[in-house]
């Protein structure tokens, strides 16, 4: 049952009340039209709480501009959400159409740093070059539906589709993509199958690239997390280490900093981070598997306008695909092997929230 303006409502109260359910919450498939994002398909959400986001349909189903009552959720960079036309695969072209959001996939068969792989799939291709993060992101969704409809007092809201990885006489592998939230919520659900629907067996790279910015994140916000042990990057991230998981004001000169956490999980496996504002009372949350993605980075960019913290879940670290092989934490689908993938996204919206959320990971650790 819906619960909206402090009160619980049966969809015959709320049918009663408007012409169409569309006057509350819902969602519209839409298209881009100005600029660099001219031409690219989205779905706009609105859940009737003050939630609202945007997913680029043709970017991989992934999750654009996102709000709570006014309050950005997510960081969005001076790219724009760019057509997948733009997209440069080479070296650290990527960031050329990365517009952050509030969550852009980075996969299927590779992410992380650039690289070269000497030993990239079927000899008929050879070695290759392989550029930042991957090209799922940048893959247009098929078979796209987007679904307003109740489901006994609960008003679900969805779209859908699959996006297919894939090069002749390569890898083909493909992501079945489901975002799903409800009228009167302040989350949402990220349902993934990743198959390989080729032939022979392929390399398998996710991350979650989930990118918070102002005002969840400003001076004296922080990230809570469950953390058992942690590893900075590299030595510029060990310098900042007393400090990785609390945040100052945009600072110039600022260098990224990145930090590999190892998180606790709840007696069911699941685990959370949050990064909140504290002053604010205000926040915004990841839950996800800890066996389905294992690794977990934190993405700390303290720059002007670069200002933003990443909640980075994956199967891997971004190091490149083969420093992963090396460290033997890359993963392969064998010929028609599936793997499912669930995260869930929201917001804390007061101190009491982010104080719950607390309490609740200290139990695990």
């Amino acid at each position: 049952m819906p619960r909206l303006w402090g009160r619980d409502w049966t969809r015959q109260e709320l049918e009663q009340r408007v012409g169409d359910m569309r006057q509350i919450a819902g969602v519209r498939l839409l298209q881009l039209d100005d600029g660099p994002e001219r031409g690219a398909r989205a779905a706009e959400f609105r859940t009737g709480t003050g939630f609202n986001f945007l997913v680029l349909v043709d970017r991989g189903l992934d999750i654009s501009r996102a709000e709570y009552c006014g309050r950005a959720i997510a960081w969005q960079s001076m790219t724009g959400d760019a057509h997948p036309a733009f997209f440069e695969p080479e070296g650290l072209g990527w960031l050329r159409t990365f517009y952050g959001g509030l969550m852009m996939t980075c996969g299927l068969t590779w992410m992380g740093a650039p690289c070269h792989d000497p030993e990239a799939g079927p000899k008929r291709l050879g070695p290759r070059d392989l550029g930042l993060h991957g090209r799922i992101s940048h893959i247009p969704a098929s078979n796209v539906a987007a679904d307003a409809d109740w489901e006994g007092d609960q008003y679900c809201l969805s779209v859908r589709g699959q996006m297919r990885e894939s090069i002749v006489f390569g890898e083909d592998i493909t992501l079945t993509r489901e975002i799903s939230t409800a009228l009167g919520e302040n989350r949402l659900r990220v349902r993934d199958r990743v198959e390989n629907t080729g032939f022979e067996r392929c390399e398998h790279m996710i991350l979650y690239h989930v990118n918070i910015g102002f005002p969840a994140l400003d001076a004296g916000s922080e990230l809570l997390a469950p953390i058992l042990r942690s590893a900075p990057r590299d030595a510029e991230a060990e310098e900042g280490a007393a400090e990785a998981t609390r945040f100052q004001a945009p600072t110039a000169g600022f260098h990224e900093q990145c930090y590999f956490h190892d998180l606790a999980a709840s007696p069911e496996g699941m685990t959370q981070t949050a990064i909140v504002n504290r002053a604010l009372g205000h926040g915004v949350y990841l839950r996800f598997s800890r066996e389905a993605l294992p690794h977990y980075s934190e993405w700390k960019m303290m720059g002007q306008r670069n200002y933003v913290v990443g909640m980075e879940p994956g199967n891997g670290l971004p190091l490149g695909r083969v420093a992963e092989r090396e460290g033997g934490r890359l993963q392969y689908l064998e010929a028609g092997q599936k793997r499912d993938y669930e995260l869930e996204i929201g917001v804390l919206t007061s101190g009491e929230e982010i104080e719950a959320f607390e309490r609740e990971i200290r139990e695990w650790i």
